[in-house]
């Protein structure tokens, strides 16, 4: 089934092509579930790589007052990892809890238990954020060229996380390993992310082609 908008009936290129489902005398749109960065990534230029990853729920924890510590208990016995300190992260399996603000963290990857509402609000924050993974020999120079903050290993070392801007976006930044990083953008970004990265990716990869062999 096709719709097309009244002031582009002269044009088929306008249609929009979209799936129904027979509901009770009438067809319902089905719609079709997409990444917010579906057919942008992957993308790998150079020594590095850009991939999206689909986490199945993020979840912002903010512990009641009076209660940090027994969120933290109960998210370790839940999930395996503790409520991080102040620009930290740590990661178990699937998951990773990461601190995203003043008293306040992001639980990605399962969907968080029931019973941390004892201790904690909880918002699903799953559909409002994107998540790229940043990875390869020449990735920290590829993201301080969209970052005001120091990436050197020294200073921001693996499992370390900053809320900072990427380009004009604000974004969350987490060092995963020696070679990667995980980025959290809003969603509604997610294209203009993936092409600020990809213009830093091919201008970092230029550079290294004009630089003599060793």
């Amino acid at each position: 089934m096709w719709i097309i908008c009244a002031a582009s009936k002269r044009s088929a290129k306008s249609a929009i092509r979209y799936f129904s489902t027979p509901r009770e005398h009438a067809s319902v749109a089905r719609l079709i579930a997409k990444s917010a960065a579906s057919g942008l990534l992957p993308i790998r230029i150079g020594t590095v790589t850009l991939t999206e990853e689909t986490p199945a729920a993020i979840t912002a924890l903010m512990p009641f007052a009076g209660k940090p510590r027994a969120l933290s208990v109960a998210l370790k016995a839940a999930h395996g990892v503790a409520f991080p300190g102040p620009n930290r992260s740590s990661a178990k399996g699937g998951t990773r809890v990461c601190w995203s603000g003043l008293d306040q963290a992001f639980l990605i990857g399962d969907p968080a238990q029931a019973d941390l509402a004892d201790h904690a609000a909880l918002v699903d924050q799953t559909d409002a954020w994107a998540v790229l993974h940043l990875e390869g020999e020449d990735a920290a120079e590829v993201l301080a060229r969209l970052t005001p903050i120091s990436l050197s290993r020294d200073s921001f070392k693996r499992g370390h996380a900053a809320r900072s801007l990427l380009g004009h976006m604000t974004a969350l930044i987490i060092r995963t390993g020696a070679q990667g990083f995980t980025i959290l953008i809003f969603r509604s970004m997610a294209a203009t992310a993936t092409h600020e990265l990809d213009v830093a990716m091919r201008g970092v990869a230029a550079r290294a082609a004009l630089q003599p062999p060793p």
